[in-house]
């Protein structure tokens, strides 16, 4: 058996061990594996088959495997940094089962999530996922989905569940989300707290902001007719953050939640353009928990979204439906988590 080296690989170092340790299995089960020999676990066979793309080996000829088929993922942009999240856990999960993942990213000027799907089609797609789509929309018309489903495409949505689309979808907890980040900041004691969030057309926008008027009602005790003015509607993405902080803060809010991690960081601008440290003048909390966003200056403390467990739920879920055991078809919804880092801290008056 011969393998092709990476470049810098000190040709004395046992090949099978290096690949063991990564992989952590035996040599045996890699010898195995890499012989094209039966008897083992398919979970084992990707894990040693991944073990060869880290170390930089050329997987041999016979490991090569037919595709059980291709499935279109469509994903709004991958300048926020939890969309190429999910997608990568979701291409993982396909091409775990054996299927091949294309990718579809809208852009700005670029195909519209209707010519994406057409072009999937072209190319006999077996599924397709839909990301934080249209479906998430609810000026958007629903009949585009309805005539998918009466071609017989299978199609599972992430986040942003429509009672209009029959179909299943794999949702984070909006509203348990608000409502753990109004009560962590006013368990620090704030007493004038601000949401920085998208336009509420979105699912997810409205459902947060919704928890959020309950949330400060029954934590703050702000009058209904108040609550209008501690809401911003904004982008997604840091200057819309940034505009809205700065209107957040210019009217006395100590504690902002936001509707994304890219949001919290321009608010995060925006109250160093004042003066104000964080956290010591004003808390910040993001939404996502982003990949990196534990690095930022201050670490910032989010609600994170269980990536992982949404996305093998959303893969299995479109699996079923190909299958043709099509599960309830409804919204699946996943208990998202306070992850506390050092943007928040105690108000002090």
């Amino acid at each position: 058996m011969t393998l092709s080296l990476p470049r810098g690989v000190d040709r004395g170092v046992p090949r099978l061990l290096d690949i063991a340790s990564q992989a952590q299995v035996s040599e045996a089960t890699v010898s195995r594996v890499l012989n094209g020999k039966p008897g083992v676990a398919a979970g084992t066979r990707r894990r040693v088959l991944a073990a060869l793309d880290v170390l930089g080996y050329e997987r041999p000829v016979r490991l090569s495997q037919r595709s059980a088929g291709l499935v279109g993922l469509v994903i709004p942009e991958l300048t926020n940094p939890i969309f190429p999240a999910f997608a990568q856990v979701i291409e993982q999960v396909l091409a775990g089962h054996g299927y091949t993942p294309v990718l579809c990213t809208q852009m700005p000027g670029g195909a519209t999530e209707d010519e994406l799907v057409e072009q999937l089609l072209e190319r006999d797609v077996t599924g397709i996922v839909f990301l934080s789509g249209l479906h998430a929309d609810l000026t958007a018309d629903p009949t585009r989905y309805h005539k998918l489903a009466s071609r017989g495409m299978p199609f599972v949505l992430v986040n942003g569940f429509n009672e209009q689309i029959r179909a299943s979808c794999v949702s984070s907890d909006d509203r348990s989300a608000i409502r753990m980040a109004v009560r962590h900041l006013t368990d620090l004691g704030h007493e004038r707290v601000g949401l920085a969030i998208g336009p509420t057309r979105f699912v997810p926008s409205w459902r947060k902001a919704e928890a959020f008027a309950v949330a400060v009602r029954s934590e703050l005790g702000v009058p209904r007719e108040a609550i209008g003015r501690s809401i911003r509607r904004t982008l997604f993405t840091v200057e819309g953050g940034h505009a809205a902080g700065g209107a957040l803060l210019d009217q006395g809010c100590t504690g902002i939640v936001c509707g994304s991690d890219l949001m919290a960081l321009g608010v995060i601008r925006a109250a160093r353009e004042r003066g104000r440290e964080v956290p010591g003048d004003v808390s910040v909390i993001g939404f996502d928990d982003s990949p990196l966003i534990a690095f930022t200056d201050p670490p910032l403390t989010t609600v994170r979204q269980p990536v992982q467990a949404m996305a093998t739920a959303a893969v299995d879920a479109l699996l079923e439906e190909i299958d043709g055991n099509p599960v309830q078809r409804t919204e699946f919804v996943f208990q998202p988590e306070l992850v506390v880092r050092g943007s928040t801290a105690r108000w002090n008056a």
